[in-house]
């Protein structure tokens, strides 16, 4: 008589292959509902203080990019290329800070970190969107700089009204696509035991990092659209800069060549600041045990960096300056 024991039972198990016995491991667990942002690594006693500062980042952003859209929009001078592909820059900003800051604060001032999972990947999709079309309107400001300083005699008929719809509603379509395409990648992913997301909003990095599933596709996505979104865009810019710089070295007086790189300071301001954080961030990760300066350079990519852009078009340019002046002057004398 063979007498079975309990140890019996568990040996099938032995032959089981390790993708079914993870599939199995699996199948004792619950699937992901929401995920916990753990934000900066602030003290508690010191939250106050950040929640308030952030808050004033914030509502900054939101304040004076819409005061650029407002003043583009009266004053019939700002009606060419340069200020119409700014005030789509400027609204592109709100909406890429307002993403994830609103968020953020809600957290902070409620002492809550979670997340639902249909939120979270809402705010990966809004944020790879904003994120997209923020490069491809800088790199559309580039070339309108290209055409007016390298070909000026030609620039109104280059940049005509129809080109400037075509330049945005491609960023849109483009922006849309990329967006779409991480996303519905993204939700095909199982996401299974730890729900900890070390960074103060929905990264799709720090997502695929958490992932039960094999990421191979999304990561091979990332790097060849990423191409097309983020490397492709900056070196147009970098090839705009470059054919502007030797054009206007060729200016024989330094007043003219101080004119033209003052037209273009803005720009490459708001530029260095943009793919600076990209590079510090993606080109440049932080070690897989600390996350501290990943979530910070992120912190300045999405809210710093939209709330300086609007100051450095109005502190560095004449006309935002003389728009804003007969805006307060014309409140002024009113009856």
């Amino acid at each position: 008589m063979v007498i079975m024991t309990s140890h019996s039972c568990t040996f099938p198990s032995l032959f089981l292959s390790p993708a079914k016995e993870k599939n199995m491991r699996r199948d004792n667990q619950s699937s992901v509902s929401q995920f916990l942002l753990l934000g900066l690594p602030i003290w508690t006693e010191k939250q106050g203080i950040y929640y308030t500062l952030f808050l004033v980042m914030y509502l900054t952003t939101v304040l004076w990019n819409l005061l650029i859209i407002l003043l583009i929009r009266l004053d019939s001078r700002l009606h060419i290329p340069m200020y119409f592909f700014l005030s789509h820059l400027a609204l592109t900003d709100v909406s890429f800070s307002s993403v994830t800051a609103p968020k953020m604060l809600m957290n902070m001032q409620t002492n809550r970190q979670s997340i639902s999972y249909s939120g979270c990947i809402s705010q990966v999709y809004f944020f790879l969107l904003f994120g997209g079309l923020d490069s491809f309107l800088l790199t559309s400001m580039a070339y309108d700089r290209y055409v007016a300083i390298c070909q000026p005699l030609h620039y109104t008929t280059i940049m005509s009204q129809n080109l400037c719809f075509l330049l945005v509603t491609v960023s849109w379509i483009l922006s849309c696509t990329n967006a779409l395409l991480h996303t519905l990648l993204l939700v095909r992913l199982s996401f299974y035991g730890d729900n900890s997301l070390p960074h103060i909003f929905c990264d799709l990095s720090t997502l695929l990092k958490l992932s039960s599933s094999d990421t191979t596709v999304n990561e091979l996505v990332i790097v060849t659209v990423g191409a097309v979104v983020i490397t492709l865009p900056f070196i147009c810019i970098l090839v705009s800069y470059v054919r502007i710089g030797a054009t206007v070295l060729k200016v024989p007086s330094t007043k003219g060549m101080y004119k033209a790189f003052s037209t273009c300071g803005s720009h490459l301001s708001v530029v260095s600041l943009y793919y600076g954080a990209i590079i510090g961030l993606y080109f440049f990760p932080s070690s897989s045990n600390s996350n501290e300066k990943d979530v910070i350079v992120s912190l300045l990519y999405t809210l710093v960096t939209p709330m300086l852009n609007p100051f450095i078009y109005s502190l560095r340019n004449r006309d935002m300056k003389g728009a804003l002046g007969n805006i307060l002057s014309r409140e002024k004398f009113s009856p």
